[in-house]
C-alpha cells in the first residue's frame, strides 16, 4: 500500500537528520606541507596529552581544537588506548593521515597543564605551526617537577596518613611510610628492568604482606593488617579506574575496555602477591588477624587532616605545581567530609562514597579553568583517601587462612563495589559541572555527542 505524499508531509519531520552521516569534506586551499606540519603538531600534543594521564575525550576534543586552529576542519580523530589516529579529509584530494603510538603512560599533572596551555595558546591564534613545535618540546622534555627523594617521600606520606585513617597510631604510620617506600624503590628498579607490571604488583602486594608478617613473627606490638593495607591503596591508587569509567561514558569503548582490562589484570597482581605470602605464612604457623577498624573508630579530625595529606602526597607523586598540590589536599578533605557526613545519617560506604566523589568531581571541573589546573588533579587526588585497601586484605585474609569464601568474596566484591562507586561518581560529577563551566567551546561538546541523539 503507497502512502499518499500528504500524509508523509504531515508525519515527516522538518528539521535537521540527528547526527550528521557521510558528510562531504570540506575544501581546503591549504598546501601539502603546511597541513602536514599543522597536523604533525595536533598528532603530537594529542599523544603528549594520553602519555600523560588524559582522558581520551580531551584529547580528542584538544586534536580538534589545535587542527581547526590551523584551518584543519574536516578532521577525524580515533583513539585506543597505545595510539592516536588523525585523518584530514578534503575535498577533491587525497585524505592525510598520521598515527602516533602512545608508548608510556605515567601521570604527570605539570606536563598535562603545559600542554594544555600550549593547545589554549594555539587556538586562540598567534602561534605557528613551527613556534608550537618547539614549545611542545620543552613542555615533554622539561626537567621532573620533583627529586626522586621528594617522590619516594610522597609515596611514603600517603602510606603513612592511610596508617592513621584505618585506626593506626604513630607506629603503624610510620611501619606503613618505610615499607611503601622500599616498594617503590624495588618497583622503581624492577621497571629499570622492563619488568611487565603485572608482575611488579605481585612484588609490591608480597613486601607488603611480607612486613606484617615479620611484625606478627617477631611479636611487635603493632597492627600488621594496617600496614599491609596502606601498601595496598598505594598500589591500587596508581590505576586508572576512574580514568576507564570517564572514556567508556564519553563514548570511547575501545580505550575505556583497554583502561579496565589493565585495572583487573594489575588488581589480580596484587591479590596473587597478598594470597601467596598469607598462605605461605599460615603454612608456617604464624598466627595473622585483621584489626576490625569499626570496633575502634577514627576520631573525625584525625581522618581530616589525614586525608588532606593523602590527597596531598598523591598530588606530589603526581608530579602536580606545589599550588596544585594544595588544592588537591583540599579536595582530600572535601570528599571525606563529605563521606563522614553522609555516612552520619545513615547511608552505606559504597553510596557514601559515591557522593563524595560527585562532589569532588564537580568541584574540579567548575575550578578548572578558574585555577588553572587539570580537573584530574582535584577528582583523582580527591578519592584517594577513600580507596578501599583494608576491605580488599580483609576479604583475601578470610579467603586463605579462615577459608571462609562465603565471608571473603562478600568483602571482596564491597571493596569492588566502592571502587566503581568512586569511577562512576567523579564522572557524573564532572558531567554535573561541565554545564557551569563556560570555557567548553564546540569541539567539547562535538566530542562529548558523539554517542548521544539529538533534539
Amino acid at each position: 500500500m503507497r502512502i499518499p505524499k500528504r500524509a508523509l508531509r504531515v508525519i515527516g519531520g522538518t528539521g535537521p537528520p540527528t547526527a550528521p552521516i557521510g558528510l562531504r569534506a570540506l575544501r581546503s586551499g591549504m598546501d601539502d606541507p603546511t597541513a602536514h606540519a599543522a597536523l604533525g603538531l595536533a598528532l603530537r600534543i594529542g599523544e603528549s596529552m594520553m602519555a600523560v594521564g588524559a582522558p581520551a575525550a580531551d584529547a580528542t576534543a584538544t586534536v580538534l581544537r589545535v587542527a581547526a586552529a590551523y584551518g584543519l576542519i574536516s578532521c577525524h580523530v580515533d583513539i585506543t588506548y597505545t595510539s592516536i589516529t588523525v585523518s584530514f579529509d578534503r575535498e577533491g584530494a587525497v585524505p592525510l593521515t598520521a598515527v602516533r603510538i602512545v608508548r608510556s603512560i605515567r601521570t604527570d599533572y605539570t606536563r598535562l597543564q603545559g600542554i594544555t596551555d600550549l593547545a589554549r595558546a594555539v587556538a586562540a591564534g598567534g602561534v605557528d605551526v613551527e613556534e608550537a613545535h618547539r614549545r611542545l618540546d620543552a613542555v615533554v622534555s622539561a626537567p621532573a617537577t620533583y627529586r626522586r627523594s621528594i617522590d619516594a617521600l610522597g609515596w611514603a606520606g600517603v602510606a603513612g596518613c592511610f596508617g592513621f585513617v584505618l585506626g593506626g597510631g604513630w607506629a603503624e604510620a610510620l611501619l606503613a611510610a618505610v615499607t611503601t617506600a622500599l616498594i617503590e624503590q624495588v618497583l622503581r628498579l624492577l621497571n629499570r628492568r622492563s619488568l611487565p607490571p603485572f608482575f611488579q604488583q605481585v612484588v609490591g602486594a608480597a613486601i607488603a604482606t611480607s612486613v606484617a608478617v615479620l611484625l606478627v613473627a617477631w611479636d611487635v606490638d603493632v597492627q600488621s593488617s594496617i600496614v599491609v593495607a596502606a601498601g595496598i591503596v598505594v598500589l591500587l591508587a596508581g590505576l586508572s579506574l576512574v580514568s576507564a569509567a570517564q572514556d567508556a561514558i564519553s563514548g570511547f569503548p575501545v580505550t575505556a575496555g583497554a583502561r579496565a582490562f589493565e585495572v583487573v589484570t594489575l588488581t589480580v597482581g596484587i591479590v596473587v602477591g597478598i594470597a601467596g605470602v598469607l598462605d605461605l605464612a599460615q603454612r608456617a604457623g604464624v598466627p595473622l588477624a585483621v584489626v576490625d577498624t569499626a570496633a575502634s573508630p577514627v576520631s573525625f579530625t584525625v581522618v581530616l587532616f589525614a586525608s588532606f595529606g593523602i590527597a596531598g602526597f598523591w598530588a606530589v607523586v603526581s608530579h602536580a605545581q606545589p599550588r596544585a598540590v594544595g588544592l588537591a589536599a583540599l579536595a582530600g578533605a572535601l570528599s571525606w567530609t563529605t563521606y563522614w557526613t553522609t555516612g552520619s545519617v545513615g547511608i552505606g560506604p559504597v553510596l557514601a562514597s559515591g557522593v563524595a566523589a560527585v562532589v569532588v568531581g564537580f568541584c574540579g571541573e567548575v575550578l578548572t579553568d578558574v585555577l588553572r589546573v587539570p580537573a584530574q588533579i582535584i577528582a583523582v587526588c580527591g578519592i584517594v583517601p577513600l580507596l578501599p585497601g583494608l576491605a580488599i586484605y580483609d576479604g583475601l585474609f578470610a579467603i586463605v587462612v579462615d577459608a571462609d569464601i562465603d565471608g571473603g568474596l562478600a568483602a571482596l566484591v564491597g571493596a569492588c563495589a566502592i571502587g566503581l562507586a568512586l569511577a562512576a561518581g567523579v564522572t557524573l560529577g564532572e558531567y554535573l559541572g561541565r554545564p557551569v563551566n563556560s570555557a567548553r567551546d564546540r569541539f567539547d561538546k562535538r566530542v562529548r555527542r558523539r554517542f548521544m541523539v539529538a533534539d
